[in-house]
């Protein structure tokens, strides 16, 4: 496939999703793996997806506004959840984390089990569909984002954990409408994990850097090679987090 003018103008509103999606989830993600809680933003994700199909299923328009507040609810009363088996359980919290993401999961399923599109909607859930992304879908994502920086930068060390899990659930939300599942968990894990082979001052930078190159050559390469665009993201994603993991791993040798 040729990269023409119109198959630009399908890429730069994908490419924008996922610097959106990047801006956000490379700070939320570093956080992450210092929590220790790595598969939060499964459960949190798939719970908010669950929330988009009880909508659908009570016949919701797709991109109506009942449908966002059903997601963000959703994640909403997870997060919540996972706030408070934190600090009953935390020694066992990242297995409650799973039990819930397999929950929610199964759920979504059982709703979908009847419905003749049940498996194109749940593929779409999972890998989403980025490449069918609009301008006008990214205007509120784009305010969020603002706003979920600004507070994040500002005070994040204040917010405590409600806020953190309540910014947390902001985010997953309008991330796995626009992205699907398998990226929001990417770009929130590779970036930050690559990037703890750098030093503290410029894990930023670093997991910045492999959220833009991964969005930017995974879209590219999928739409030369007509290749489905959330699958070929994961692994450009994953090919730069090795390329900066193993440059940081040099430097930390050098040391």
């Amino acid at each position: 496939m040729r990269l023409d003018a119109a198959t630009w103008g399908i890429v730069w509103p994908a490419l924008a999703a996922g610097l959106l999606v990047t801006a956000t989830h490379v700070p939320l993600g570093i956080q992450v793996l210092k929590r220790g809680i790595v598969f939060i933003d499964l459960a949190v994700a798939q719970i908010a997806g669950l929330g988009v199909i009880v909508a659908d299923r009570l016949g919701f328009e797709p991109q109506g506004a009942a449908v966002q507040v059903a997601a963000l609810g959703a994640a909403l009363g997870g997060a919540l959840l996972l706030n408070w088996t934190d600090k009953r359980w935390p020694e066992v919290q990242e297995a409650l984390i799973g039990v819930l993401f397999v929950l929610a999961a199964c759920a979504g399923i059982l709703l979908l089990a009847n419905n003749p599109h049940g498996g194109e909607n749940l593929k779409d859930l999972l890998v989403g569909q980025i490449l069918w992304v609009s301008y006008r879908q990214l205007l509120p994502v784009a305010l969020l984002t603002a706003v979920i920086l600004a507070l994040w930068f500002r005070a994040g060390k204040r917010l405590g954990r409600i806020g953190f899990y309540s910014m947390f659930a902001f985010a997953v939300t309008a991330s796995v409408q626009l992205v699907g599942v398998y990226l929001v968990f990417a770009s929130l894990i590779i970036p930050a994990l690559a990037s703890r082979f750098h030093v503290a001052r410029r894990r930023l930078f670093i997991g910045y850097s492999i959220g833009v190159l991964g969005y930017a050559i995974g879209l590219a390469l999928s739409a030369i090679f007509d290749l489905p665009s959330g699958a070929v993201v994961v692994w450009a994603l994953a090919s730069c987090g090795t390329v900066f993991a193993w440059i940081g791993g040099l430097a930390l040798k050098r040391r």
